[in-house]
């Protein structure tokens, strides 16, 4: 199979929907001249045309409005934010309306929109720009979340999100847009709401989605090298969450670690290390790990902001300390 980048891969998903549904189309800030901040949309413009790729104001409000409206009309907008942390000042939009037609109408109205864009920290962006803010959605029902971490899932995932009847929040990385993998060039899906067992193991069930799951390759690898088996699991999409897969891979390994590069208060890996709690409780023989950032703004100094964040080490230390624990 050829390899892609991963905005390669999502910009595939994006013109072959086009191609196929005249109603899908494209708009945010860049997206159509600029080819898209990190080039995602690249070609679109010029193959497409205006309005179905369409650059929008520094409006976030305006042009998520504007585009759940069309999504009730029947058509099918793919939303880009340039990054998930200005996605705050559509947050009325998303959150009152797209997330809500379904249940005010009566399920008469249906809101198939996709929301998509970097999310979480990169480097030197500071506070303001390097926010993972999958919980904030996460908490929000009516709204479905997707978060690739290769190439070949995201190209799946995003053209089931744009099929699918409902929003969806789809959560990329500015750090892995460059990040290369194997994509099938005949058409695929990858269906919302399954996980993935990407490594085997027996000793320790590794848990995470998105960027984190390239920290969680590697820390299997070390732990490998000190005698720790490792079964990782890349959840793909966290609503609707597969459970059932955790479930059963705790129940094998009987002790897990959940990583997530949210802050830890109310976050998505405190709720899933949650539910591994109460539903594997007779199965663990040690208290579920978080590795998660520190409960502090992200600093601008790059050895701090990598300090706040979940590392291998972390990761490592964390699993040979639930796999040693009496």
């Amino acid at each position: 199979m050829p390899e892609l980048a991963m905005r390669d891969a999502l910009r595939q998903a994006m013109d072959e929907e086009m191609s196929r549904d005249d109603s899908v189309f494209v708009l945010g800030e860049e997206v159509g001249e600029y080819n898209g901040a990190y080039k995602v949309t690249r070609g679109l413009l010029d193959k497409y045309g205006k309005p179905r790729v369409m650059d929008t104001p520094i409006a976030e409000l305006g042009f998520t409005g504007l585009a759940v409206g069309a999504a009730l009309a029947g058509l099918r907008p793919v939303v880009e934010w340039m990054t998930y942390n200005f996605s705050l000042l559509a947050l009325d939009q998303v959150v009152n309306n797209a997330a809500k037609m379904r249940h005010m109408s009566g399920g008469q109205l249906h809101c198939p929109i996709v929301f998509r864009g970097p999310n979480g920290p990169a480097e030197y962006l500071s506070s303001q720009h390097s926010q993972a803010l999958q919980s904030l959605y996460a908490h929000i029902p009516g709204l479905k979340m997707v978060a690739p971490s290769n190439p070949y899932d995201a190209k799946g995932l995003l053209k089931s999100a744009i099929r699918d009847d409902n929003p969806v929040m789809f959560l990329e990385s500015e750090m892995t847009y460059g990040l290369t993998g194997e994509v099938p060039e005949e058409e695929y899906l990858v269906p919302i709401g399954e996980a993935s067992v990407v490594r085997e193991g027996s000793d320790v069930t590794l848990i995470s989605y998105s960027k984190p799951m390239l920290m969680l390759y590697k820390a299997a690898e070390q732990l490998a090298e000190q005698g720790i088996e490792a079964e990782v699991i890349d959840l793909r999409t966290i609503r609707p969450l597969d459970e059932a897969t955790i479930y059963e891979s705790v129940k094998k390994t009987n002790r897990a670690v959940v990583v997530d590069e949210s802050w830890p208060f109310a976050s998505v890996g405190s709720h899933v290390c949650w539910l591994i709690s109460r539903n594997c409780f007779d199965y663990l023989d040690a208290p579920v790990e978080l590795v998660c950032s520190e409960d502090v703004p992200m600093p601008y100094n790059h050895n701090m902001e990598l300090a706040v964040q979940p590392s291998v080490e972390k990761i490592v230390q964390a699993a040979k300390g639930v796999s040693y624990a009496d």
